[in-house]
């Protein structure tokens, strides 16, 4: 059952477009991941759906509200985990949760179980009257997602999650974020430049560039239509004409003097291949990941758009108004 719905959804600000005509259903429980370039249009979406900005024309609807007519009822029914902390350090942890649970109104009787319950589900009881300034970035962001949660949303919205953390605290993150959508039967939505991640993690993934949807699937369904494995061969002057008539070769780029070959069943044809090619110097053949087909979909890599154009859905949004003047 689909808990949201996008129709037609339009942004703009100013002269600039950032959001041309996007339909989208996510269903229920869904871990979803939007997935995008900057300035391709998935913040200024979001925010849309959180009610943080006003849609220009168009509907969406969350858990049977509407983002325009009914912006308290959607903003009941979401929570948010920002990119950047938002926890107040010089609080506990279960002050923090505390405050959160009387900003939503959560009833009194209802309130101290649902803190000790997600206390729980994030490994954070022991710690919960330690003032949150001593805690680790793991720490912190668990507790984000435990007060992202906290008022039982039908839709979790995450910029970014798992952003500055070491590679163990990654994973023990996403470990939490499927727990509790499991656990809640809480919808997921993520951004994230972190590819491996998104393949993993994600039921279905929406890539957006220049305001619009151009890839919608699973990932293994995206990665399948690569066209094969890809293989990269460093050699001076390969016979381009003669790898491009190959019946098994899909797609060949080439950078300097390395030549990237998508070809089916490289196993068996990488042999005959290397045959037609003199002083070969390397060989490296590699199945093809979310990343590669984010390159060939928008022609840029999300990690190096977003070292050189990073921030919070808010600074991009406020960037969008600035320049739409």
């Amino acid at each position: 059952m689909a808990i949201i719905e996008i129709r037609s959804l339009t942004k703009t600000f100013g002269k600039i477009r950032a959001v041309r005509g996007i339909d989208l259903t996510i269903d229920e429980g869904e871990i979803f991941g939007l997935l995008g370039p900057n300035g391709a249009g998935k913040t200024t979406t979001i925010g849309m759906l959180c009610t943080i900005i006003r849609p220009t024309s168009g509907t969406g609807i969350i858990a049977g509200f509407d983002i325009v007519r009914h912006p308290t009822q959607v903003r009941q029914n979401v929570g948010i985990v920002f990119q950047d902390p938002t926890l107040d350090t010089i609080l506990t942890g279960r002050e923090n949760l505390q405050l959160h649970a009387r900003l939503y109104g959560i009833p009194a009787r209802e309130r101290n179980r649902w803190i000790e319950e997600m206390l729980e589900l994030v490994d954070l009881r022991e710690r919960a009257d330690d003032l949150t300034k001593t805690y680790s970035g793991g720490m912190r962001r668990r507790l984000e997602l435990a007060r992202g949660l906290l008022h039982r949303p039908a839709v979790l919205f995450l910029d970014e999650p798992t952003l500055g953390l070491d590679p163990q605290t990654r994973a023990r993150t996403w470990e939490y974020i499927r727990k509790m959508a499991q656990k809640e039967k809480t919808t997921v939505v993520l951004t994230t430049h972190y590819m491996e991640e998104a393949q993993l993690m994600c039921d279905r993934i929406g890539i957006i560039d220049a305001g619009k949807i151009i890839a919608l699937d699973t990932p293994g369904n995206m990665i399948d239509r690569m066209g094969g494995d890809i293989v990269a061969i460093n050699a001076p002057n390969p016979p381009l004409d003669q790898i491009r008539s190959l019946p098994y070769v899909s797609e060949i780029k080439t950078a300097g003097e390395t030549t990237e070959i998508t070809m089916k069943s490289a196993h068996l044809h990488l042999a005959g291949l290397l045959a037609l090619i003199r002083d070969v110097r390397s060989v490296e053949m590699r199945k093809p990941t979310l990343n590669d087909v984010f390159i060939k979909l928008t022609g840029r890599d999300i990690r190096e758009d977003n070292a050189e154009n990073g921030g919070s859905w808010i600074e991009t949004i406020a960037r969008y108004k600035q320049r739409g003047k």
